[in-house]
């Protein structure tokens, strides 16, 4: 297993580690825009506000996008497998 190859293996994991978070990540950040631009307009300084929206859209979207997370992560997983038959002791 060449240097080249294991920097391939690390870049595609890092790739599929940034396009699985994405959409919790995205829903968090968009969700507590929301709830900061409310609290900010009426005045409202509670911490605990936003995080029970937050959680309530991450789980929104693990709901709704879970099957292509996981077919995205077997996909990836299958391939990994596949090089791992293909190397040569």
């Amino acid at each position: 297993m060449s240097s080249v190859m294991i920097s391939d293996i690390f870049r595609d994991a890092i790739f599929h580690i940034l396009i699985l978070s994405a959409p919790m990540l995205l829903s968090a950040l968009i969700v507590g825009l929301i709830i900061s631009v409310f609290q900010a307009t009426t005045q409202i300084q509670e911490q605990t506000l936003s995080f029970v929206p937050k959680v309530l859209s991450i789980f929104l979207v693990l709901m709704l996008a879970g099957p292509w997370l996981l077919t995205t992560l077997v996909e990836f997983t299958l391939s990994i497998f596949n090089q791992i038959s293909n190397v040569i002791l």
